[in-house]
């Protein structure tokens, strides 16, 4: 039986998460959980599967959790501490880190640098320091399992072969809510239209980067450090069903691809059981009636973040750093209407033109860039606003 900790419990990753492993109850223990803010859901939780600790990243509502779960023999953690601590829990053998943005990496380290077994959906980690963090989980003999449902269908799919036979990496983005919105229409945009995903239901965050595309350039130096592939042989495509996950080109010209029904049970659910596969509840594919996959190429001057994160995965270093702090605050700006939608591109782009790379960074440079990054984005949303 594999004992889970899983970071970011409450949020859509980690609410899947907590019901793929409540399906195989006699092959999955949750041992640990962990929130940001949201110590209700978490109390929740914590009375549903009597987890061994619990973390909340803003330590007084941890003081009030640790009140609460006083008769239930429930250690409670408080802050960054808190969570590097349950990431390191020596309770547990999996870490499924579902935890959003930059606050994902120094736990990504912490369960990597205890011999966890990584489960990663936190992409943002690798985005920011993936030279530092695949090269501690070869030191410390670690698996690192992708969660993502294109990292997932990318590594499916390169299952038996041989890195000289791939000659590229296609991951496959259904273009958002966007996707047919004429460019002079972003002006118009507001929160509400952006979280209007037209297949997957995701947090705030991811949702207004799939409608940036941002997320696919997040995914792009993703998978440049999961597979080891130069962006360069790193594609996009627009693909608005959502039934094909990514795709791998063979030196050959056949091309394997990974379909299935937009759930993300489905590559959750490999990332937890693998080498195994189970039966699982999702919804199957159905060939009995008409079905039509579409694929075009993504429209970079429409848009840009795709070829800003090209631009920084090119750059290296602090770059990708910069690139995703800059735009963590920027479209937490955007959520709270003090930015408008065309500027959150623009907030970064201008951040990134600011900052003097390092190439070959430690943990501290990249933690230093971080926090650059964050306030120059700050300094830049109060112009732009």
């Amino acid at each position: 039986m594999k004992k889970v900790v899983v970071l970011g419990s409450t949020g859509s990753i980690g609410r899947i998460s907590l019901e793929v492993l409540e399906d195989f109850p006699e092959r999955f223990s949750i041992v640990g959980l962990s929130a940001g803010r949201n110590a209700g859901l978490l109390y929740e939780q914590a009375l549903r599967y009597r987890p061994q600790v619990v973390a909340l990243d803003d330590e007084s509502l941890a003081s009030d959790l640790a009140e609460r779960l006083a008769t239930f023999n429930v250690k409670v953690l408080g802050g960054p501490d808190g969570l590097a601590e349950i990431a390191g829990f020596p309770g547990s053998d999996l870490v499924v880190n579902a935890l959003v943005g930059a606050v994902g990496l120094i736990p990504t380290l912490k369960a990597i640098e205890s011999g966890k077994t990584v489960a990663l959906a936190n992409k943002e980690a690798l985005v920011m320091a993936g030279g530092i963090i695949t090269e501690k989980a070869r030191e410390y003999g670690t698996d690192l399992i992708p969660i993502d449902s294109e990292m997932s269908a990318i590594w499916q799919c390169l299952h038996s072969c041989q890195p000289t036979q791939i000659r590229r990496l296609i991951l496959t983005a259904s273009g958002g809510p966007f996707l047919n919105l004429p460019k002079e229409e972003f002006q118009r945009v507001r929160p509400s239209d952006a979280l209007m995903h037209p297949t997957w239901q995701m947090g705030k965050k991811i949702t207004v980067d799939s409608a940036t595309l941002m997320n696919k350039g997040l995914e792009v130096i993703e998978a440049h450090w999961f597979f080891n592939m130069p962006p360069s042989k790193i594609d996009v495509v627009i693909h608005p069903q959502s039934v094909v996950h990514s795709l791998v080109e063979l030196v050959d010209g056949s091309i394997r691809a990974q379909l299935s029904v937009p759930d993300m049970r489905l590559p959750v659910q490999y990332a937890l059981t693998f080498p195994e596969r189970f039966e699982s509840c999702t919804q199957k594919m159905d060939f009995s009636s008409n079905m039509m996959l579409s694929f075009s190429p993504p429209d970079l001057e429409k848009f840009g973040a795709l070829r800003l994160a090209y631009s920084a995965a090119s750059s290296g270093g602090t770059m990708p750093a910069v690139l995703n702090a800059a735009n963590e605050v920027a479209v937490e700006a955007f959520l709270e209407e003090r930015l408008p939608f065309t500027s959150i591109l623009k907030v970064v782009e201008r951040a990134m033109e600011e900052h003097p790379v390092i190439a070959k960074p430690s943990l501290d440079d990249i933690l230093g860039a971080d926090s650059w990054a964050r306030r120059e984005a700050e300094r830049l949303v109060r112009l732009e606003s």
